[in-house]
């Protein structure tokens, strides 16, 4: 048998009394149950210390083997960001004009979502997430990084209900393709862009679709 190549360290699992455990979780969903999707933003800027301490919440998050396939991009500059609109744009012109099922579009109608991204320069920071599908090694030769996508997807919730519960605002923007985030992050070819997160305060009377969750009974079931 092969020797295990991991150190074994004590477990710091802090442990709760059975209501303190209780309570915690409950206060815990009442808050996340308020995080609503916002696509009004103010300009007001973000304390970096905010995004710093989520993004080291997000890379927390379990990954297969312990690989860790996700890369995030930090978006301040305007610049930048007024060229991500642009390019995000683009897209989503092929997409609303063409490219889009018939019954994707009648989903997203409710959502009054379209072409017009402004948020993507309004907002003061966007979060890129990539996804590493595999790794380069020293010898040059691709190793392959197992379940990205799903290791990626845990570490973005972990970032949203970060920055929900430092107290800021997100959209989740998923242009599609967004292979322009490559050339205007510099990203390399080992990474595909997997979801660019908007973050900030949203601008005073700024209001959300009325929509509804489904009920708790219709989305779980007990063996």
């Amino acid at each position: 048998m092969a020797d295990n190549p991991w150190t074994a360290v004590e477990l710091d699992f802090p442990g709760f009394p059975a209501e303190e455990m209780v309570e915690r979780a409950r206060r815990f969903a009442e808050h996340m149950v308020r995080r609503r999707t916002v696509r009004d933003f103010d300009s007001r800027p973000v304390p970096e210390r905010v995004i710093e301490a989520a993004l080291r919440t997000a890379a927390s998050a379990p990954s297969g083997a312990n690989l860790q396939p996700w890369r995030f991009v930090v978006v301040q500059d305007a610049a930048v960001r007024a060229r991500l609109r642009e390019a995000a744009e683009a897209e989503e012109r092929e997409f609303y004009g063409g490219k889009a099922p018939p019954e994707w579009l009648a989903a997203l109608a409710p959502l009054g979502t379209d072409t017009n991204k402004p948020f993507l320069v309004e907002a003061p920071v966007l979060i890129a997430i990539f996804m590493q599908r595999y790794i380069v090694g020293a010898d040059g030769k691709r190793v392959r990084n197992y379940y990205h996508s799903e290791s990626v997807g845990i570490a973005a919730g972990f970032l949203i209900a970060a920055l929900h519960h430092a107290g800021l605002a997100i959209l989740t923007h998923t242009p599609s393709p967004m292979g322009f985030l490559n050339e205007l992050l510099d990203r390399p070819a080992n990474e595909v862009p997997f979801l660019l997160l908007v973050a900030g305060y949203p601008k005073p009377g700024a209001r959300v679709p009325d929509i509804r969750r489904l009920p708790l009974d219709d989305v779980v079931s007990t063996k």
